[in-house]
């Protein structure tokens, strides 16, 4: 007999046989736009179908802008609404979006007129505008005779907000296990360079203590150390003295240079401390150092740091601060903070130091003032009264503010 063949059968196993899955997920990417129409009764009459842009804004990649009509948007209206649209102000093609406008109710009863897409649902889904100008909104947003006489319309001065959802579809795949990527540890392994002192080939002198340190490093993070290194006849020096700082804020540096981040405890304990005035913290200090070695990155985070401490009693010594060592953002948030305080402000303490020490930054501090009064301020008694105090020194009955002891 001849013998008869072995049949085996093998089930395929091989994860390439693996059954796959994807999903679709639309959902809608959101932003939102504030749009401050001040000096109303001075727009109208400029004609139907002539409108007032707000600056662009950007939403799910896409650039937009709102556009009011004082005198409406179509001819047959005659002037008795104003018209509300949302234009696409970038190039695009079927792009398909959500839109809320929303009047805003200035009374503060929150009594706001709203026309929304959202959270209901569309017979025919998100509106689709075809090309760049396309628009959606109303002919007929608010009859103007009413308009001009409700909570809406405030000073002159109309609010309306707007928010657009960009409708994106995406797929999610099923994929193979991710492989995790460790957190960066630069930092760590620069740090226990600077700790070891292997390598090392300048020495630093700050008052009493001696600091080893690598001249690429140094150079590779502050334009000052490279100039100092690598331009000067002396960079040939081994040992730098370093006058007018304190050890303890140059090995702060240090530390932020090699490893790109400060010991927080420390900035905590000296600015919750009971310390006279912010420009004895370290955090300030650690400011002077950043500008003196143009340590960019330093420097903000020094500025982010002293922005969280600002109050009625401390601003004024920190925009001092923030004007001398040139920390632009620090010296933004203090500005406003001043001027949108401005009254209780001029009655600390700091604020005759900054007379004294920082003239040029009243002028500074008055176009702030004015900045803050164009975001529909009424133009009444009390900010007008208030200018004047920081215009001549006086208080409204033309007496000298006394600052408190």
């Amino acid at each position: 007999m001849s013998e008869q063949p072995i049949i085996t059968h093998v089930s395929d196993t091989s994860p390439l046989n693996r059954p796959t899955s994807s999903r679709s997920v639309t959902e809608t990417v959101n932003g939102s736009h504030r749009f401050v129409i001040q000096g109303y009764s001075l727009a109208k009459g400029m004609g139907v179908g002539k409108h007032i842009a707000s600056d662009n804004f950007t939403v799910g990649g896409h650039q937009w802008a709102i556009y009011f009509y004082p005198d409406g948007k179509n001819p047959e209206d005659t002037s008795t609404y104003v018209s509300v649209f949302i234009a696409l102000a970038s190039e695009g093609t079927d792009v398909r979006a959500l839109f809320e406008l929303t009047l805003v109710d200035q009374s503060g009863k929150g009594k706001h007129k709203v026309h929304s897409h959202f959270d209901r649902s569309l017979e025919s889904g998100p509106y689709t505008l075809k090309y760049r100008g396309s628009m959606w909104g109303y002919k007929r947003f608010f009859r103007r005779a009413m308009l001009e006489t409700s909570d809406f319309l405030k000073d002159d001065c109309l609010k309306i907000n707007c928010t657009v959802g960009v409708v994106r579809s995406t797929i999610d795949c099923s994929s193979l296990h991710p492989i995790q990527v460790p957190d960066s540890d630069i930092g760590s392994h620069f740090g226990m360079l600077l700790e070891n002192m292997e390598g090392s080939d300048v020495v630093f002198s700050v008052a009493d203590e001696k600091f080893h340190a690598h001249k690429l490093v140094l150079a590779a993070r502050s334009s000052v150390f490279r100039t100092e290194f690598f331009d000067e006849l002396e960079g040939d020096k081994q040992e730098i003295v370093v006058a007018d700082m304190e050890p303890t804020v140059f090995k702060a540096m240090l530390h932020f240079i090699y490893r790109d981040s400060l010991v927080e405890e420390e900035l905590e304990d000296t600015s919750s401390s009971s310390i006279p005035s912010v420009t004895d913290t370290l955090t300030a200090k650690l400011l002077a150092a950043a500008d003196r070695y143009d340590l960019t990155r330093l420097r903000r985070v020094c500025e982010s740091h002293l922005c969280k401490d600002i109050s009625v009693n401390s601003v004024s010594r920190t925009l001092a601060l923030a004007d001398c060592y040139h920390a632009t953002e620090l010296k933004a948030v203090c500005l406003r903070f001043a001027a949108e305080n401005l009254a209780a402000v001029m009655q600390s303490d700091g604020f005759e130091y900054l007379k004294e020490n920082c003239p040029s930054l009243q002028s500074e501090l008055l176009k702030t003032v004015a900045g803050c009064d164009d975001d529909c301020s009424s133009g009444g008694g009390k900010s007008r009264s208030v200018w004047a105090q920081l215009s001549d020194g006086g208080d409204t009955n033309g007496r000298r503010v006394r600052q408190r002891t």
